[in-house]
């Protein structure tokens, strides 16, 4: 969004992940001491619904801490797509960038090997010892945009690298760096999904890393890190870079739970309707939520994941304000004993503020966000709030309580309402 913004125009309303919006910000989560997750539920009215009684719900986990210092050891296989579109937009510069702020935070415990693809895949660099900071960077600094592209020959020789370097007691990862352009062999996904499925339950994850804007393809990068327990982000700057892989390399790189499924149940004598904002390709079925046969996500160490629920309440069935209208399950499999665990507690209706303006400043900024995000895809939920509704809340947000990713969507919302015509 932001990249697409800079480039003086609005984002494409299909890119637009309301979940991924919300979760970009700190929710302001203390991480649990004695266990691997806590569960956090609060809320109060929203200023961007034409109707009244409507309420949001803020629920969100939080995992536990792992210190640089106490993390695993780390095997990575860095794949880096060389095709001829990577010099658009100095799409490989961006991936250089970004891993030379890897790189920087890894130490001699560690092992990197590179792979690159254009219309065929090399081993650019045989596994080497993380502390070796200058002959990783030298082999990177000397890649070139070249060819077409062969993304599944890219991932083949990735995995193939990986499965030499296994280390059960590392943190195994194929970090695939690319645009998702895919024009030569299988273009797309399936021929490679397998591969990448069977290899995740071994225990080598793939973490995707997006760049560039023209020919981007957001949801192959997206699909892949899926099936393969991983996750997708996207690098447009050093800042974003320092942010990913030094402010929350833990988080990025240490698994603490594979499978992780929240389910949030509400009592239809107090609830009359409920939506979830966003997650539209992230939900299962209440039906499997205690199925451990069902693929989940999974979570790092120290990572939050917010989800916002907008509700109606039944306020005259209430007899008093601490009634629990809903319940948070979560589920999950820890990440080295590979234990199954839940956990669940309730939510009360004393736990919504009665003015937006009282509700904590963590989730007047999650519901803000939402709502701009949700105007960007063009929701229903949101006709007849503007841009401008979101500008003029967001600029009352209190800053100084928040990160300064904070004062960064304020200065974009501003820059998309400016771009509307």
């Amino acid at each position: 969004m932001r990249a697409n913004l800079d480039n003086g125009q609005l984002p494409d309303p299909n890119t637009v992940r309301v979940e991924e919006f919300v979760n970009y910000f700190d929710p302001g989560y203390p991480a649990p001491e004695a266990s691997t997750f806590a569960v956090y539920a609060d809320g109060g009215p929203t200023p961007f619904t034409q109707t009244r009684n409507h309420d949001v719900l803020r629920v969100g986990v939080k995992a536990r801490d792992v210190s640089n210092r106490e993390r695993k050891d780390l095997n990575l296989t860095l794949v880096i797509d060389v095709s001829g579109s990577m010099q658009q937009d100095d799409k490989l510069d961006t991936v250089k960038e970004a891993l030379e702020v890897l790189v920087d935070e890894l130490d001699r415990a560690d092992t990197v090997a590179v792979v690159a693809y254009t219309n065929r895949a090399w081993v650019a660099l045989e596994p080497t010892d993380g502390g070796d900071k200058d002959r990783i960077m030298d082999v990177i600094d000397d890649l070139e945009p070249l060819r077409t592209t062969n993304a599944e020959a890219g991932l083949k020789l990735g995995y193939d690298q990986a499965d030499d370097m296994y280390d059960r007691d590392a943190q195994n990862r194929v970090v695939l760096l690319s645009d998702g352009v895919a024009n030569v062999g299988s273009t797309g996904p399936e021929g490679i999904l397998a591969r990448i499925g069977d290899e995740a339950r071994r225990g080598i994850d793939l973490v995707t890393i997006g760049v560039g804007i023209s020919n981007y393809n957001d949801v192959r990068l997206e699909q892949l890190a899926d099936q393969g327990d991983g996750f997708s982000a996207y690098v447009d700057t050093r800042d974003e870079a320092e942010r990913l892989f030094r402010e929350q390399l833990t988080s990025t790189l240490e698994t603490v739970a594979r499978d992780v499924k929240v389910q949030v149940w509400f009592d239809p004598d107090l609830v009359r309707e409920y939506r979830l904002l966003g997650f539209e390709n992230r939900d299962i079925a209440d039906r499997d939520f205690r199925d451990d046969d069902v693929d989940a996500g999974e979570i790092g160490a120290g990572h939050s994941v917010v989800a916002l629920y907008e509700v109606e309440l039944y306020r005259d069935a209430f007899g008093s304000r601490a009634a629990a209208f809903a319940e948070v399950s979560l589920r999950w499999e820890d990440a080295d004993s590979g234990r199954v665990e839940e956990i669940s507690g309730e939510v009360f209706a004393d736990m919504l503020e009665s003015s937006f303006r009282d509700a904590e400043p963590e989730f007047r900024l999650a519901t803000t966000v939402a709502a701009y995000a949700e105007i960007l895809r063009n929701s229903p939920y949101v006709r007849g709030v503007s841009l401008r509704d979101v500008e003029d809340v967001a600029g009352r947000l209190p800053f100084r309580q928040l990160d300064g990713d904070a004062d960064e969507f304020y200065d974009l919302v501003s820059l998309a309402r400016r771009l509307v015509r």
